[in-house]
Order: C-alpha cells, then structure tokens, then sequence
C-alpha cells in the first residue's frame, strides 16, 4: 500500500485519541477559524505548516497559483470558498499565499510548458497581468528571477481580484477584513509579507509589526473620515 496513505490508519489509532478534546470541542462548537488562506497546490508548501496551525485553525483554499478568479467571471470552488468565509464563518484576514519555485508561475512565464494542458493555460489567464507586469517592468532577469517575479506579482493581482468580490469589499469598507499578501521561500524557509504602505515584500519577523497589504483598521479610519468632516 502507498505509505502516505496508509499513515490514515496512524491518524485514527494514535493522533485522534491524543486530541480527543480539541475534537469534540469542535464538532460541539463548530468551526471558527481564524483565517482564510488562499494558497497554491504545491505539496512543498502545506499551510498548516507553515502556520503552525491546529485542526479548527484555518479555512484552506489550494490551487494552482493560487489564483482568485475575479467576481465577475464563472462562479467556481475558490468564489464559492471565499464567500462562505467571509459571511457564514466571518473570518477577518485573508491570506493569498504564493511561494518559490512556483510551476504554475513557470508555466505562465513559460507558456510552452502547458503544451497538452488546457485546463492550466484557461485557469493562468487569472494571472496574466503578472507576466505582463514582469515582462513589462523588470530586466535582466534569468529563468529563476523571472519566476520569482511573477510570483510576487501574481499575489499583488490575486489580491486585486479578491477585492472585486462583494463580501470581501463589503467587510472591508465595514473595517472588517484585513488582506495579507505572503510569499514562502521555500529555499531558505522565510516568509514575506506584503507592505500595503510600501508596496514592498518584506520579511516577517518576530519582534517587527507584521506587514499587511491591507489593514481593516485603517480602512475603517478612512471611511469614516468624510462622515466626521461633514
């Protein structure tokens, strides 16, 4: 038997019966995660993971890229996802969370790759802004540079396009909702964080104010400032 699977049978006669509690807490109280995480598919990157998270924790959307559809395109699982989230859950961060050595993001710098894959090249078209805006704006960047370009630009573009839903925008201007844009570098075991204020990715670190793309709080300061001048 595949070993990965077999592992269910540890799950059930050894990591279930230490967590007894936290288990029945949950199905007794239902789920109240604490974040959305919008991450890509890769199995190098598990969020959990890198959260260090408990069963309860989290609300999971992977896929490749991790690529938010823009609202007005055909309703699908990631929509769907966020939407419930956001108004049955009421989670107030978001975390679209790309990473290093991306093969969705080589693929859509290199194109050739998706040859006899066009379920991949429809679903990259989410992030052709990305390749435009890396293919466009930066130079003399080899193959690893141009990937990891693109993958930052394409947590910058998910973002946008997590805004054009109307939960997501709705809970922001009520000050609600944080976004947060997170790159794993998989190479040398570092998260960045995208700096709303900057527009730069820089390092999470413990003893530094984590960066955020877009605070709930100051969202709400400034929708409330026209209201007060008046």
């Amino acid at each position: 038997m595949n070993d990965l699977i077999g592992r269910v049978f540890d799950f059930e006669k050894r990591v279930f019966p230490s967590r007894n509690d936290l288990f029945a807490k949950l199905v007794a109280d239902g789920q109240s995660p604490k974040a959305l995480m919008i991450s890509c598919a890769d199995s190098r990157v598990a969020p959990e993971h890198v959260m260090q998270a408990e069963p309860g924790d989290m609300f999971v959307c992977r896929n490749a890229g991790n690529i938010v559809p823009p609202f007005a395109t055909q309703n699908g699982g990631v929509s769907s996802t966020v939407e419930y989230a956001v108004a049955a859950l009421g989670v107030r961060d978001i975390i679209v969370c790309g990473h290093s050595d991306c093969g969705a993001m080589k693929a859509l710098m290199n194109p050739h790759m998706m040859e006899g894959m066009p379920n991949v090249a429809a679903w990259l078209r989410h992030s052709h802004a990305a390749e435009h805006v890396v293919r466009s704006g930066y130079a003399d960047l080899d193959d690893a540079g141009l990937v990891r370009a693109a993958s930052l630009e394409n947590i910058v573009v998910q973002l946008a396009h997590l805004r054009t839903h109307p939960s997501v925008a709705a809970g922001i201007a009520r000050g609600e909702i944080s976004l947060h844009g997170w790159f794993v570098d998989i190479h040398l075991g570092e998260v960045m964080g995208l700096d709303g204020a900057s527009g730069q990715f820089v390092p999470i670190r413990a003893n530094e104010p984590l960066p955020v793309a877009l605070a709930a709080a100051q969202r709400l300061a400034m929708h409330q400032r026209p209201a007060q001048a008046a």
